[in-house]
């Protein structure tokens, strides 16, 4: 599998405007992994989420996103930036293979579990399996993390908290999703109090 060469020339561009004009904060960047396949995945606020996540990380992180990016003059785009397209109609057995074959490479998945943003007043919507599936399937850890705040322009509104990494033990995959569901919405709502 090759690298992605259109990610690798922008993310350090990404990484400095980010920096310069949202002031993100970063926390717990000491539980991200150093090496070996790892799974990010946590809540969804925003379509610059994906850039927060590439602005702290040199490595390539392949995230799942909806097909429809692929389709137009995007497809170029979004292809050699290394993104999973998913059909969000069906269950996308294709994209969860995809995926799994990333991390048997010894590559980072980026995955929003409740499959996109976040418009509802609940603190978080249900995930959906494919995180803690693929962890699972390749002993890969998960690195959860939260974002909180808004993006506001030279505002430093913006946080995300990375926890402590752990791989999914348990063929129950229902019981693994609530862990990784519960981890996520307990963070969440402490950072609320």
């Amino acid at each position: 599998m090759k690298e992605p060469l259109l990610y690798r020339l922008i993310r350090p561009l990404i990484s400095l405007l980010f920096k310069v004009l949202y002031h993100p904060h970063y926390i717990g960047l000491e539980n991200i992994p150093q090496s070996g396949p790892y799974v990010l995945s946590g809540n969804h606020t925003n379509y610059l989420d994906c850039l927060l996540l590439m602005s702290i990380n040199k490595k390539v992180i392949h995230f799942l996103a909806k097909d429809s990016l692929m389709q137009g003059f995007k497809k170029v785009i979004f292809k050699n930036m290394g993104i999973i397209p998913v059909n969000r109609r069906i269950h996308d057995k294709g994209a969860l293979n995809e995926a799994i074959n990333h991390l048997k490479a010894n590559h980072i998945i980026g995955i929003f579990p409740e499959g996109t943003i976040n418009r509802t007043n609940d603190i978080i919507m249900p995930f959906k399996i494919g995180t803690v599936k693929m962890a699972y399937e390749t002993n890969s850890y998960i690195v959860p993390f939260v974002i909180t705040g808004k993006y506001q322009l030279f505002k430093g509104h913006i946080t995300i908290e990375f926890l402590k990494p752990y791989r999914p033990l348990s063929s129950d995959l229902t019981a693994e999703n609530e862990i990784l569901m519960n981890l996520i919405k307990n963070k969440l709502l402490e950072k609320r109090k």
